[in-house]
């Protein structure tokens, strides 16, 4: 039963239809897209899918592995597209990068309706392509890891770590 709600579920993000998780959410049902977007109700992930499909243009959405067992399924997928727009995602201007993600969705089913949907995919490897992270390696990504740690010795040294002085008292030297 879980692993065909979630393959029409799927079907529905395939064809661009950003009113899927309305319709097949749970009306308590909440999507997370864990390190990107915290929790959603039904009509959040919807507007998210609705900023996704406005930004991308070409997007698609590629089901690679389902895997179901009772109330539970886990989807392995891939997501492409190229981000010309004609609207922002997540507050940045199309610049016509083109993205590559692979991502998997653990999935609990109840009553016929996606109860919880947990997402994962590397986010900032996305950023990356988006170019709103410099390139792994890339003399950009040198020099900005090299500001953060300069910034982390510079705090190293104005505060020290906290010293427990008695039970439950605390006491921070320097800075």
């Amino acid at each position: 039963m879980s692993a065909e709600i979630v393959r029409e579920y799927f079907a529905a993000l395939t064809a661009r239809d950003a009113s899927a998780p309305q319709r097949f959410y749970a009306a308590d049902g909440v999507g997370d897209i864990h390190g990107f977007t915290g929790p959603m109700s039904p009509p959040e992930a919807s507007a998210f899918f609705a900023e996704v499909f406005a930004a991308f243009p070409d997007f698609t959405f590629t089901l690679l592995d389902l895997v179901a067992q009772d109330d539970r399924a886990v989807v392995r997928w891939a997501a492409t597209g190229t981000f010309a727009g004609p609207s922002d995602f997540q507050g940045m201007a199309p610049n016509g990068a083109h993205v590559a993600i692979e991502g998997a969705d653990v999935l609990r089913v109840r009553d016929g309706k996606i109860a919880r949907n947990d997402a994962y995919f590397n986010a900032h490897d996305m950023l990356r392509q988006l170019g709103a992270s410099p390139a792994a390696g890339s003399p950009a990504e040198q020099r900005m890891t090299s500001v953060i740690n300069a910034r982390n010795r510079l705090a190293g040294r104005i505060a020290s770590a906290p010293e427990e002085i008695a039970d439950g008292v605390w006491v921070m030297r320097g800075g």
